[in-house]
C-alpha cells in the first residue's frame, strides 16, 4: 500500500534547499541509494523544512524520523523510499549521530535498561496506548505479533494458523499447566485453552492489555496477571513467549532463561517466538527507542544461544521472518483504513509516526535485516528427539 502525499505537499521545494556542505552531504548520501531530493519518482523526498539536513547529518534515523513525523518532509511512496535507503544501510547513523549512538550503548552497558524498576514502561509507553488503535488494526484476537502464512490469504488465517502451530510445537493435551510471558491481550490463552483444554497463566505488564484478557476469558480456565517474568513462582508443564523477548535486554537474558528453567517442569517444552537480528547490538535504533518501543532491544542468535547454554537442550529452531512483512503491511492497510475514526482519539503526528513504524518495519523483514525465529527447547531432551511441526 502506497502512502500518499500531505495535503500540504508541493513538489517543488527547489528554493528552500540549503546548498551548505551538510546539505550537500545528506542530498549525496541518499542519492546513493537512488534517492532524490525534489525529484519526480515515487520514492523521492520534497523537503517542506530546511532544517531537514542538519535533523539528519545529526541526528540519523532519529532526526530522520522526527523530521516526517513534523511533515518536513513527504514522499509519495513512502514504502519504496524506504526500501531503497534500507537497501543501501543507509538506517546506520551517519557522522554525528554515530557517536551519539555509541554513547547511548555505553550507557546500556553501565544500566540495566530493563531492571525490574523499569519492567512496566514498554506497557504504559507502548502497550497501553488505546484499545481502540489495536482493534482498528490487528485481527478479532488482537495478536500483536507475526501471522503464519504459509496456508493463509488473511490476516485472521495467518494469526489462527500461528496459534495452531504454537499449541502443536508444545504437544498441548487436556490437563496440562501452560504458563504465557508476555500474554498480550490473551488470544493465545484463549485459543489454547478452548481448542486443547489447558490451564493457562498469563502475564503482561500492560494494565490495557490485563484488562482485556480477564474480561475476555470469564468462562475459560485462564488467569492473568499484571506482572515481571523475574517475579514468577510455580511449576508448569508448558511455557510459551511470543512476542516479549524483544523487552528482556542483553543483560537480562540469561536471567529471562534461568527463570522460565525454574519454573519449567524437568520433561517440560518452552516455545521462545522472538524478533531476530543478523548482528549483535547493545541498543536498537534511536527512533524505534525514543518513540515506538522504549528500551527494547532485537536479539541475535549468538545472544540467545549463549544465555541458555547449560539450561536447555534446543530442540529446534524455525525462521519465518519473511511472514512479517505480509503481517505488517496487513497491519498498516487497515490502519490507514480505519484513521478517519481513529483521527479523533490521534493526532496527525501519530499517524505519520505509527505509518513509519509500520512501513519501516515492513521493509526491514522484507529485506531479511529482520528475522522472525519460532526456537523449541526441553531441559533434558525429549526422548526419542523432537519432530517439529512446519
Amino acid at each position: 500500500m502506497r502512502t500518499a502525499p500531505s495535503e500540504n505537499f508541493t513538489p517543488n521545494h527547489a528554493g528552500i534547499l540549503p546548498g551548505g556542505p551538510i546539505a550537500r552531504w545528506v542530498r549525496s548520501r541518499i542519492g546513493r541509494a537512488g534517492v532524490e531530493i525534489g525529484g519526480t519518482n515515487p520514492w523521492d523526498l520534497m523537503v517542506q523544512d530546511p532544517g531537514f539536513f542538519r535533523k539528519v547529518f545529526f541526528q540519523g534515523t532519529l532526526g530522520f524520523g522526527e523530521s516526517y513525523m513534523a511533515s518536513g518532509w513527504d514522499v509519495p511512496a513512502l514504502d519504496l523510499c524506504l526500501e531503497k535507503l534500507i537497501v543501501q544501510g543507509l538506517d546506520d547513523s551517519p557522522g554525528m549521530a554515530r557517536m551519539l549512538d555509541w554513547a547511548h550503548a555505553g550507557v546500556g552497558w553501565l544500566m540495566n535498561l530493563q531492571a525490574p524498576r523499569r519492567a512496566f514502561e514498554i506497557g504504559r509507553r507502548h502497550y497501553d496506548r488505546g484499545l481502540e488503535l489495536f482493534q482498528a488494526m490487528l485481527d478479532s484476537k488482537l495478536l500483536y505479533s507475526c501471522g503464519y502464512w504459509k496456508e493463509a490469504r488473511t490476516l485472521e488465517d495467518a494469526q489462527e494458523a500461528k496459534c495452531a502451530l504454537i499449541c502443536k510445537k508444545l504437544r498441548l493435551a487436556p490437563g496440562l499447566r501452560l504458563l504465557d510471558i508476555g500474554c498480550g491481550f490473551g488470544g493465545l490463552a484463549r485459543y489454547a485453552a478452548e481448542h486443547h483444554g489447558v490451564e493457562v497463566h498469563g502475564i503482561t505488564v500492560s494494565k490495557l492489555q490485563y484488562d482485556y484478557a480477564v474480561s475476555h476469558t470469564t468462562h475459560l480456565p485462564v488467569h492473568f496477571e499484571i506482572k515481571d517474568y523475574r517475579s514468577l513462582e510455580g511449576c508448569y508443564d508448558r511455557i510459551v513467549s511470543v512476542g516479549m523477548f524483544e523487552h528482556v535486554g542483553v543483560k537480562n537474558y540469561r536471567t529471562f532463561f534461568e527463570t522460565v528453567h525454574r519454573v519449567l517442569r524437568p520433561d517440560g517444552i518452552f516455545l521462545l517466538h522472538s524478533i531476530g537480528g543478523n548482528t549483535s547490538r547493545q541498543r536498537t535504533d534511536p527512533w524505534i527507542e525514543r518513540y515506538i518501543f522504549p528500551n527494547s532491544l532485537v536479539p541475535s542468535a549468538v545472544q540467545i544461544t549463549s544465555a541458555f547454554e547449560g539450561l536447555f537442550v534446543f530442540e529446534d529452531w524455525h525462521n519465518f521472518g519473511a511472514d512479517y512483512e505480509l503481517t505488517l503491511r496487513a497491519w498498516h492497510e487497515r490502519f490507514e483504513a480505519a484513521w478517519s475514526g481513529l483521527a479523533g482519539h490521534y493526532d496527525e503526528r501519530f499517524h505519520r509516526m505509527w505509518r513509519l513504524y509500520l512501513l519501516a518495519s515492513a521493509v526491514s523483514f522484507k529485506l531479511r535485516k529482520l528475522q522472525l525465529w519460532q526456537i523449541v527447547f526441553s531441559p533434558k531432551g525429549i526422548p526419542g528427539g523432537y519432530q517439529a511441526p512446519r
